[in-house]
């Protein structure tokens, strides 16, 4: 029992650590080039879900100011609006998932979201910006994939999977709490429905909530059932 309390505590450090240091590198260059990679997952996923309702994805644009368009035509526009953040979240558990693995697990993982940013910037995204990101970023997940080792990956991974999930919370907070004129997805589905923005914001901020509460205790689990000789790094 001491070992689970003593490998809990190291976990619940872990993350507290990851927390800490993320806050303070948050308007740093360090920080930078995840948020916009979420930037870009939030849009793919809007445009997914055009794909999933019949619609089609006309073009996806990212800018250096951290914002980003996907133009869509067809599709639910409800459930297209609604998929951006919930997607991100989405994908960012997605690819804590791998995170967890042994040996080439984390390495493949690694490799193929690479693979996947360069095929999705080179089928939709239409903007010089947004071109060399995809790409560039793309090529170093791939040259990662390549070059450090299991545990490096493992590492990767988690790092952009939580960014993920938490920039979800301090996106919503920041374009759609405290600025709720600003047009935003929360202001569209506020047009398409009648519901009003900060609701549609307190909703999303409370999913994310839900879906973070959820990994953590995951997290937990994992750490009580590994035995007491495994030595690994923070992985939720």
């Amino acid at each position: 029992m001491e070992d689970i309390t003593k490998r809990r505590v190291r976990f619940l450090a872990g993350f507290a650590v990851y927390f800490v240091v993320l806050w303070v590198l948050w308007n740093t260059p360090f920080v930078y080039p995840i948020k916009i990679f979420v930037v870009l997952l939030h849009e793919v996923s809007h445009g997914v879900m055009a794909l999933a309702t019949g619609g089609a994805i006309e073009r996806i644009t990212i800018s250096a100011a951290q914002g980003g368009m996907c133009q869509c035509s067809g599709g639910s526009p409800f459930l297209i609006l609604s998929a951006g953040y919930l997607g991100s979240l989405l994908f960012g558990a997605l690819i804590l998932w791998p995170a967890r693995g042994q040996g080439i697990v984390p390495r493949a993982a690694a490799a193929t979201i690479g693979v996947v940013v360069v095929i999705a910037t080179a089928l939709w995204v239409r903007n010089a910006f947004g071109l060399m990101f995809g790409f560039g970023f793309g090529g170093l997940l791939i040259a990662a994939a390549r070059q450090l080792p299991e545990q490096g990956n493992a590492m990767l991974l988690t790092v952009l999977g939580l960014t993920s999930c938490l920039y979800a919370i301090l996106d919503i907070k920041s374009d759609i709490l405290d600025r709720p004129n600003l047009p935003s997805d929360a202001r569209m589905l506020a047009e398409l429905t009648g519901i009003p923005t900060v609701v549609w914001g307190m909703l999303w901020i409370a999913a994310a909530l839900l879906f973070i509460l959820w990994l953590f205790r995951r997290g937990l689990a994992r750490v009580a059932a590994s035995p007491a000789d495994e030595k690994e790094p923070f992985k939720v």
